[in-house]
């Protein structure tokens, strides 16, 4: 294979996937991946990348006009023993200054074949540069024109040529033919790139006459390249335009600096798109360009390593009746593309139509926060229900994050589900949503959150953490199944509940109504969702949802197991999301993980059960059966299961008759009343411990987690509070 002489006039394609497998001297076509003080990195292949070392370089690394996703073209000079590969500089930098391409496929059949040159390929596109002595805006963002530098550098270029005498030409050409064609191919090269570093256009050698004189070619030409004003497009279009000059219209919705170029997203009224704009590498390009600007923006659309990007040409900031028109365009595209066309109950239910309107503005909240670039933050209590509601909106938003950015770390960036151990929206949780989003704002120009409360922001005892939001401007969905407090009303910016309408809501659980809302957001999930609402009941599951559930191919058994499973894992680390494993429990499981997790669920709680059962003291209050349980003493404390949940245990398994389970530690209790499911609202806490107090002053009693029917009190008091908290229960059974 004669081509192996001539490695150094070609260059390759590597296939292979070891340092190991490259072959020193050769010419590589590479991809830009970052860039270091001491260098640049470049990948040669997928888990290949080499270092081209700043001494390398024939120019200073911060006048390479290199960006992370370019096409290059370098020189393997080393591979190292410990698979460290040693790049070097190549002067050519395109295709065509190459004498052919080769396939390098060290365990291939292709490995020698030639490439053919013209033929397109998957790779990034090449950098295409900014012809100096074009009228056109400079790449730099400094809002200077490049054609008068470039003018001063064609002048000088055609003084020296001028100078030039036509023998010392005529000789030069005369050694290079005597040196063979290598030689012609340096000699071609070295004079391609003068050319290239003093004015870049062919055009100037050749508008020289024999005796010297320079033609007035150049100004014609620089002329004749006048870039015509470009047609403004919408982003979803760009599709169709790579290689075209566009103009975009729209807000800056993100702007980050990378090791090369800024990276500005930019958002119009179809989508969101990266646009690269480059100074020099690591600098900010138009620090005069912030978040929320409304710009036009003219650039060339090209493929960065499969994605769209806008190379800027241009970018400027509108104000005034530019800046409306384009606010008012986008207002209007946004409220059509947010808001749903309909809302379809994922199965009948009375409670969830008669909230289809409010489960609309909901939906058009958290739709409008995806295209605005908002954060969202949901907020649910660290219980089956709560995790199943949580997980429902979760599985609706991210697949339109996913579509509307481009950033592969988009979903992790623009959602976030925080549990809270303790089901109420209090001044714990607000400031901890308060100080991260401040942070956020102020370190990385964010957006303030769309926060999402489920289940935990309808009551009084979240007014101050809902107030805290409000004094930041942070825009509260609340999304409850059970009764509200009237004051929440106002202090919500979206309020969904069944309380609101005149229908009972009956035994509707959080994670229906939250699964209902995913629907909302995102039809295209609705089959995803059908069987959340069956696994978020504890106990007397509608039918509707059982039918639902089945068809979906989920049976009575399979969630139960699910239900149990997670909350087993929502116990532990409370205050992590766990996404991904939630995700594989409620959609990817195939029964194996949630069979093994429950199985450890029932073990853990029926251990419990059963001491706790055996150690129940009855009481007979005004003939009526109350089981009072001291779980300091007869628990395992920081354990599985949580108070609450053993109290729910312990009254479902109730088969003596008895009419109210009372469960209490150091500080606090929970009740459980007759006919009551993990709810607990047949029983009226706050009543309850309003009398409770009055019987016992000095005990501190204050109704709080009504969600969760518990009361809190002084450790002093403990013996007085439960009977007095016993005997208001009963007066109200």
């Amino acid at each position: 294979m004669d081509w192996i002489t001539h490695d150094e006039d070609v260059w390759f394609d590597f296939r292979g996937d070891s340092p190991k497998q490259l072959t020193p001297g050769r010419y590589y076509k590479g991809t830009v991946d970052g860039f270091a003080d001491f260098g640049v990195f470049v990948d040669l292949a997928p888990g290949v990348t080499g270092l081209l070392h700043r001494s390398e370089l024939d120019r200073r690394l911060e006048s390479l006009d290199w960006e992370s996703g370019d096409t290059v073209f370098v020189q393997v000079k080393n591979v190292r023993s410990n698979g460290n590969i040693d790049l070097g500089w190549s002067i050519r930098q395109s295709e065509s200054e190459f004498r052919g391409a080769r396939v390098h496929d060290p365990d291939g059949d292709d490995d020698g074949e030639p490439i053919d040159n013209g033929s397109s390929d998957d790779g990034p596109t090449p950098v295409k540069k900014t012809p100096k002595g074009v009228s056109t805006k400079s790449r730099v963002g400094n809002g200077t024109d490049a054609t008068e530098e470039s003018g001063q550098t064609a002048s000088a270029s055609e003084a020296a040529e001028a100078e030039r005498p036509e023998e010392d030409a005529s000789a030069a050409a005369d050694e290079a033919s005597d040196d063979g064609d290598a030689d012609v191919t340096e000699a071609t090269e070295e004079a391609d790139t003068e050319s290239e570093s003093e004015f870049e256009f062919d055009e100037t050698s050749a508008a020289e006459s024999k005796d010297g004189d320079v033609s007035e070619e150049p100004a014609k030409v620089e002329e004749s390249t006048e870039i015509e004003e470009p047609e403004r497009v919408t982003v979803d279009s760009l599709g169709d335009r790579v290689g075209d000059l566009v103009r975009i219209e729209g807000e800056v919705v993100g702007a980050r600096q990378t090791g090369g170029p800024t990276i500005f997203e930019v958002r119009d009224e179809t989508a969101v798109v990266d646009c690269a704009a480059f100074v020099e590498a690591g600098v900010r390009a138009y620090p005069e360009v912030d978040e929320g600007d409304v710009v036009r923006l003219d650039g060339e659309v090209e493929l960065r390593r499969g994605e769209l990007q806008v190379e800027t040409e241009e970018l400027t900031v509108l104000s005034d009746e530019e800046a409306e028109t384009v606010e008012t365009r986008l207002e209007d595209a946004l409220s059509e593309k947010a808001r749903p066309e309909t809302v379809e109950p994922l199965a009948s239910d009375e409670a969830v139509e008669a909230v289809t309107d409010q489960l609309a503005d909901a939906a058009e909240a958290i739709r409008t926060a995806v295209l605005q670039s908002r954060p969202i933050v949901v907020r649910h209590a660290a219980t089956a229900d709560g995790y199943v509601a949580g997980a429902a909106i979760e599985r609706a938003v991210l697949p339109l994050i996913r579509e509307e950015h481009a950033r592969a770390d988009a979903e992790y960036h623009f959602f976030t589900r925080r549990p809270l151990d303790d089901p109420v929206y209090g001044m714990d949780a607000a400031t901890n949503d308060v100080t991260q989003m401040l942070q956020d704002n102020e370190r990385h120009d964010e957006k303030l959150p769309l926060v999402v409360l489920v289940g935990v922001g309808g009551t009084t005892d979240s007014l101050d953490g809902l107030g805290l939001l409000g004094v930041y401007g942070a825009s509260r969905v609340v999304v409850d199944a059970e009764e509200v407090d009237t004051e929440i009303v106002d202090e919500a910016s979206v309020l969904v509940s069944p309380s609101l309408t005149d229908v009972d809501a009956g035994g509707l659980s959080t994670g229906a109504l939250g699964a209902n809302l995913g629907a909302a957001v995102n039809a295209d999930t609705s089959d995803d969702l059908a069987h959340l609402p069956a696994v978020s009941y504890w106990q007397e599951t509608p039918a509707a949802y059982a039918d639902l559930a089945n068809e979906a191919g989920y049976d009575p058994d399979r969630t139960r197991e699910l239900r149990e499973a997670v909350a087993l894992e929502a116990y532990y680390q409370s205050y992590q999301d766990k996404r991904e494993l939630i995700t594989d429990l409620l959609f990817e499981d195939d029964g194996g993980l949630a069979g093994h997790v429950s199985e450890q669920f029932r073990i853990k709680l029926g251990d419990e059960v059963e001491t706790a059962e055996a150690n129940l003291e009855t009481r007979e209050i005004d003939g009526v059966s109350v089981a009072v349980l001291d779980a300091d003493s007869y628990s395992h404390r920081f354990d599985f299961p949580p108070t609450s949940l053993l109290a729910d245990a312990l009254h479902r398994r109730a088969d003596d008759g008895r009419s109210a389970t009372i469960v209490y530690s150091t500080d606090e209790l929970f009740v459980r009343a007759d006919d009551v499911d993990v709810r607990a609202d047949d029983v009226d806490v706050r009543a309850a411990a309003a009398d409770a107090r009055e019987e016992v002053p000095e005990g501190g009693i204050t109704a709080v987690g009504i969600r969760q029917n518990r009361v809190e009190f002084l450790s002093g008091a403990r013996e007085d509070v439960v009977d007095a908290v016993a005997s208001a229960v009963v007066d109200q059974l």
